[in-house]
């Protein structure tokens, strides 16, 4: 039967329905916890910038939630999960055509594409940390379209759809250490390289204004993780339970490993490492989360720590202006946490895995390598051709006086903070009223 479109109505579901209630519910509220998960990153981001650029930061997140859900719903999902060849999927689910209630394992197919959707959004949100503060908005918003086509739906095609070339490599990734951190963080910094610096770089020190903001969205993130890695089982069993335990483990043994540097180093522990710390090693452990055991959960997010926390020093000296640091913790902190996925990885914890180094196939570690190589190699050629494109018709960067006024206001035409009370606005017939029983000048002319 066709609807008025003439798509096939998929929205009749059958009696007997593999579909399960307790997978359906936890599908559910994992695709919440993972929406959530972007405007956490908006306040995480948010804070770490100067206050006259946080609105703009914070939308660069906000309206990837617009433009990407919509872009998923009528090309992406298609292109990522369409059957297609071992490159790109096809257009046989474009608009969602035959989307529906009907089973995908134990869940709604719908229910599938929106999960995945949310995946989708907070990858090209991820890129934005390494060009806040310069970027214009109207072709940030260009880039993030263009890329979420080009570079997510293929790289997901690559490394989830069961006709990708990387799935049927063997290589591993439970939750997105190949399809979102890494891929975003060489996007980011080819960004960043393309874009240049800050005016300020290097001039003057670019400190985070709002560091409890910077707290409350890493913790919103660790909340919201838990979705994103135990969600990645796609149902309510003991895989889910053990990736939402390695999603628990990591970042707590990323944590005490950094403040442990942090305190050799300096003798103190800021609030900044300490965020930045747990979003590391969410990283790190999102491809290995169903994987590995929980023990290794937590030697991955100790071991994270280290490349991570030596790279964001050594990018400080540097004339590469990765703002907020998006290649240490998601590019490096994804390659680690992949490496790393070969490494632990046992069949005794997820049967459709591979057994690791340790457990006697050191071959996993080479084909986790390929896909890392492949995926960098791919995103940061196909992200330099889409900036250099988009270059050739609007301007990728603000002016300098720009940059100087804030990005909020000449993006967006407002203020993070506002400065005063507003003026007072006074409608004409009132005007000549006062002007004559006060003598002084009116404030302000309501048209």
């Amino acid at each position: 039967m066709l609807d008025p479109l003439g798509f096939p109505n998929v929205w009749i579901a059958a009696e007997a329905s593999p579909i399960s209630g307790a997978d359906t519910a936890w599908m559910l509220v994992a695709t919440a916890l993972v929406l959530l998960m972007t405007p956490a990153l908006a306040f995480f981001y948010g804070g770490l910038v100067r206050s006259k650029n946080m609105l703009n930061t914070m939308m660069m997140s906000f309206v990837a939630t617009g433009f990407i859900t919509v872009l998923w719903a009528l090309l992406g999902y298609s292109l990522a999960f369409g059957a297609g060849n071992r490159w790109i999927g096809d257009l046989s689910m474009a608009a969602l055509r035959g989307v529906g209630t009907e089973p995908n394992g134990t869940i709604p197919a719908v229910l599938f594409m929106a999960f995945q959707a949310t995946f989708a959004i907070i990858t090209p949100a991820l890129i934005s940390g390494a060009i806040v503060e310069r970027m214009r908005f109207v072709s940030y918003i260009l880039f993030i379209a263009l890329w979420s086509l080009c570079v997510y739906s293929p790289v997901c095609h690559w490394v989830w759809s069961t006709s990708g070339w990387i799935f049927n490599l063997g290589a591993l990734d439970f939750a997105g250490g190949t399809v979102v951190h890494i891929n975003a963080g060489v996007a980011a910094l080819v960004a960043a390289t393309v874009l240049g610096r800050r005016k300020d770089y290097g001039k003057q020190a670019l400190l985070p204004h709002n560091v409890p903001l910077v707290l409350l969205g890493a913790g919103l993130l660790w909340f919201g993780w838990f979705g994103f890695n135990a969600g990645s089982a796609l149902a309510s069993g003991s895989l889910a339970a053990t990736a939402f335990v390695n999603t628990f483990l990591a970042p707590a043994a990323t944590l005490v490993v950094w403040a442990l540097l942090d305190l050799i180093r300096t003798g103190k522990v800021t609030g900044v490492g300490t965020a930045t710390a747990i979003v590391v090693g969410l990283v790190a452990v999102t491809p290995a989360a169903g994987f590995v055991a929980p023990i290794w959960g937590l030697a991955i997010g100790a071991i994270a720590a280290l490349p991570s926390y030596l790279v964001i020093l050594w990018r400080s000296k540097t004339r590469l202006d990765d703002s907020l640091d998006v290649v240490a913790a998601h590019g490096l902190g994804g390659t680690t946490g992949a490496l790393l996925t070969g490494v632990f990885c046992q069949t005794a914890i997820n049967p459709a895995g591979k057994d690791g180094l340790i457990y006697g196939n050191p071959g996993q570690v080479a084909t986790q390598l390929v896909a890392i190589l492949a995926t960098i190699v791919f995103s940061g050629a196909v992200s330099f051709a889409l900036l250099k494109l988009i270059g050739l018709f609007v301007p990728l960067r603000a002016q300098e006086k720009e940059e100087a006024s804030g990005m909020d206001l000449t993006q967006h035409g407002e203020e993070s903070y506002s400065s005063g009370e507003g003026a007072i606005l006074v409608h004409e017939d009132e005007v000549a009223r006062l002007a004559l029983t006060t003598q002084s000048k009116p404030l302000g002319v309501l048209s």
